[in-house]
């Protein structure tokens, strides 16, 4: 009986590696460090470390599984069950969209026009992961959030998180319809954060298998044109931004312009569109009447 060879670390990294670049994945590398990682049952720095070493050959069949599932279609945040967002490492499972690193834009610019402002309350809504609001807390010290999202089982996640991130004291959940007027217990806030869900129905079909199959269309039709979040929010949401406040958006491509002429319809000034790390629009942000 012949004994199979036994390979290292780094060569499996490097055999599913490859693979994965047969399929055009954009982060192969990252895709495949991740799972021999989680795998392996190690940090990056215990890879780097000991990626020398040879795998034990339950620990390359747990792999190997693992990237065929990924092959299959299953996207590698929700395999190993966490994925990181501006710096910070977040549960994420199939009830909320995995953080893209595209939305880091809408962080960062809001991060930064935060940190100028008296006044720090933020909403994120339409939380999902509670990703934004909790980059925007992690960065901003006295940051106070306030995550809210409609699904029961995406605040789950989000109080998940806050409770990874320790950041309980200044970030807190709680269920909240975008598309209905919001609450006037929840108070006001110095800035609004939206990634809502935006994709048209009819272009459901047409996403990538990983997406579709994977991720909750909850979180992704924004009705028959995709545009029906920002009409409800701009329409009723700016009531809870102070004076001077900002609103933040999201938008799919091409839509920009449609935001933004919601928002200015909407009453807001100052409206603006940002570009994505592709060169898309991708973040439209104006403000409310007044300066702060």
């Amino acid at each position: 009986m012949t004994r199979k060879r036994m390979t290292t670390y780094q060569k499996l990294l490097q055999d599913i590696r490859r693979q994965f670049l047969s399929t055009w994945s954009s982060s192969a590398h990252l895709e495949a460090l991740e799972l021999v990682c989680f795998g392996g049952g190690m940090s990056r720095e215990e890879f780097y470390r000991d990626g020398s070493q040879c795998v034990p050959p339950e620990t390359e069949e747990r792999i190997r599984a693992l990237a065929a599932r990924h092959l299959d279609g299953d996207p590698v945040a929700y395999l190993i069950g966490e994925w990181e967002f501006y710096g910070v490492t977040l549960e994420v499972t199939e009830d909320v969209l995995i953080p893209r690193s595209d939305t880091e834009v809408l962080a960062e610019e809001a991060i930064a026009w935060l940190k100028g402002q008296r006044s720090r309350r933020t909403l994120d809504l339409c939380a999902g992961s509670g990703c934004i609001g909790l980059a925007l807390a992690s960065q901003i010290p006295d940051c106070r959030v306030l995550l809210g999202e409609i699904s029961e089982a995406a605040l789950r996640v989000c109080r998940r998180n806050i409770r990874r991130t320790g950041l309980g004291e200044r970030v807190s959940a709680m269920a909240l319809d975008a598309l209905q007027p919001p609450p006037e217990a929840i108070g006001l806030f110095q800035c609004v954060v939206c990634n809502p869900p935006y994709i048209p129905r009819a272009d459901m079909e047409a996403l990538d298998r990983s997406v579709k199959d994977f991720e909750p269309h909850l979180a992704l039709v924004g009705g028959e044109d995709g545009l029906d979040f920002y009409r409800a929010v701009t329409r009723s949401w700016k009531a809870v931004l102070t004076d001077g406040g900002r609103m933040y958006f999201e938008v799919g491509a091409g839509q920009a312009d449609d935001v933004l002429r919601l928002m200015r319809d909407g009453g807001f000034t100052d409206v603006n569109l940002l570009p994505d790390t592709q060169g898309i629009g991708r973040v439209v942000y104006g403000m409310a009447a007044g300066e702060g």
